[in-house]
């Protein structure tokens, strides 16, 4: 589940109602150098500002009131602010499991400091790239000891071989995938099995996920999600989670 709602507050309280296993958050770094949420590169569409968020110091950030819900031009302003890193992890730390997103990969080591510090490395995990030798020995130069690790890749079948033996000197816990074909995950189920990689695929639009999308499983979700897990794909990132969490549960009764 995404964490656009202008509350972070909100946006995890709202996961753990729906029981999500995993909420994303954007992380950015103000022009003072702190460590704050925002998932899009200027502050339009949540203050109607739309100079760059990184531009600003921090205490430039807390002046700004954003928007309700997604924001967009005409939504009403609510008393929330954006929050900073270390707030966030506060508010994660205990209740629920976060991805960070981070928009600059270059802060690796800031976000693992900053999780340790909170007390909340066990809560959250980093992600990046990984699809030739150089994404390897980058994320393996990191500072992100005991912070959980999600690699980026894409699989096609003439590279699974490949990919999962680049991998496999790092062992991630779950891979964020992309795929020529889904018969191509579906063919190397016990591969990624014995890999002991887990498998997470983003459906929430068109435009980042194809066919296999939140629209189109919501007319039909046993054949959108429904297939994606029969594949071997356990982690579905969606901006629909009661309505997965609900055709889940049905499927058991």
């Amino acid at each position: 589940m995404k964490a656009l709602l202008a509350s972070i507050g909100a946006a995890i309280q709202r996961a753990r109602d729906v029981r999500a296993d995993i909420v994303e958050v954007d992380v950015r770094q103000s022009a003072d150098g702190v460590l704050f949420l925002c998932h899009d590169e200027t502050l339009e569409r949540m203050a109607g500002v739309g100079r760059p968020a990184e531009s600003f110091t921090m205490s430039e950030l807390k002046k700004f009131s954003l928007r309700e819900d997604n924001g967009g031009e005409g939504r009403a302003t609510t008393a929330e602010q954006i929050p900073t890193l270390d707030e966030a992890l506060d508010l994660i730390r205990g209740n629920i499991f976060a991805d960070l997103d981070l928009k600059d990969r270059g802060l690796f080591p800031q976000v693992a400091e900053a999780a340790r510090r909170m007390g909340a490395q066990d809560y959250v995990d980093l992600k990046t790239e990984v699809a030739i030798r150089a994404d390897l020995d980058w994320v393996a130069a990191q500072k992100i000891d005991g912070i959980a690790f999600m690699a980026m890749t894409r699989f096609t079948s003439d590279t699974v071989e490949e990919r999962l033996a680049l991998l496999s000197t790092i062992r991630p816990f779950m891979a964020e995938i992309r795929f020529d074909d889904l018969n191509t995950i579906a063919a190397n189920r016990d591969r990624f099995e014995a890999a002991n990689l887990s498998l997470w695929k983003n459906t929430l639009d068109p435009a980042n996920s194809g066919e296999w999308n939140d629209e189109a499983a919501l007319k039909d979700p046993d054949a959108i999600w429904g297939t994606l897990i029969r594949a071997g794909i356990s982690c579905i990132q969606t901006d629909e989670p009661e309505a997965l969490r609900a055709w889940l549960e049905g499927r058991k009764a």
